[in-house]
């Protein structure tokens, strides 16, 4: 009784072992190959429940969500051979689950070593076809686009694999040249300072010998204005004078002689002597004149 118990509970394991074995799942995320011997009779498996052979089929299982590699720096020469340290990146997916297998064996750092190549290859020779100022600005999006081409292509056809986007992160020179590069741009721009200096001084100059021609212009003008305002005021008092000279001749000849006086003699210490008979005491005879205190 006790014997046949263990034989119950030995063939109950093995069946539930060949079940577990019998019986796997593929997920959403994943894509699968079934295997005969290591000889595909299933090349891509639909997600869900499936079964298998034990001994003789087995399950190969791959990532089907996108898989992004990071490539190392490499470094390139430009059409004009300037060496230049670029860092790329590419997006890719299992397409073909078949040549993937056969390509790679599924192993994901063997395709993602087999991708590295061919895209150094391909930016290689692209950027051995341009410029660095095409490469760094003008035909960038364009090297990109032709990689992408021409690597979609082949690594469909080769790996099984589609690609989604290749980047370049980042292009710099090597040490060596940047500093001969800053350099050279540091003097450009003193060079480029200096002219301008130069140019703003010589502005400068133009504009203060306009300012100085303008300043003499302006003065010079304003002088004749005020000449000729002053003429026409002096030519205006003699011309009243004239008028009240003309009205009485003798008054005016005395004030004259009053106001000679009182210049000549403003110290306040001079005498003057006269003779009673003088001419000055000739308009104090005269009844129409009053004598001033």
């Amino acid at each position: 009784m006790k014997s046949n118990s263990v034989f119950v509970l030995v063939v109950a394991l093995v069946a539930v072992w060949l079940v577990s074995e019998s019986v796997y799942i593929v997920k959403e995320t994943e894509r699968a190959v079934k295997l005969r011997f290591g000889e595909i009779v299933q090349p891509d498996i639909p997600p869900g429940l499936h079964f298998k052979i034990p001994f003789v089929n087995t399950v190969k299982k791959f990532e089907a969500r996108l898989v992004t590699l990071d490539s190392r720096p490499q470094s390139f020469l430009t059409l004009e051979a300037k060496r230049l340290i670029v860092d790329s990146f590419i997006k890719w997916r299992i397409k073909d689950v078949e040549t993937y297998y056969t390509a790679t064996s599924g192993d994901e750092n063997r395709a993602n070593s087999l991708l590295s190549s061919r895209i150094e290859t391909n930016l290689r020779n692209q950027f051995g076809e341009r410029t660095l100022n095409q490469v760094v600005s003008g035909e960038r999006e364009d090297l990109m686009d032709e990689v992408n081409r021409a690597l979609s292509t082949v690594a469909e056809r080769e790996l099984g694999i589609e690609i989604l986007d290749i980047r370049i992160k980042r292009i710099d020179l090597p040490t060596e040249v940047s500093a001969s590069v800053y350099d050279r741009m540091r003097s450009e721009r003193l060079r480029l300072a200096r002219e301008l200096r130069a140019r703003g001084l010589e502005l400068a100059e133009g504009i203060r010998a306009d300012a100085d021609r303008q300043r003499t212009v302006i003065t010079a003008n304003a002088f004749s204005a005020a000449e000729i305002i002053r003429g026409e005021g002096d030519a205006e008092a003699a011309n009243i004078y004239a008028n009240a000279f003309n009205q009485d001749q003798e008054f005016y000849s005395f004030v004259r002689s009053l106001n000679a006086y009182r210049e000549s003699f403003s110290g306040g210490g001079d005498i003057l002597v006269m003779e009673p008979n003088s001419e000055f005491f000739r308009f104090f005879q005269n009844p129409m004149v009053r004598p001033t205190n």
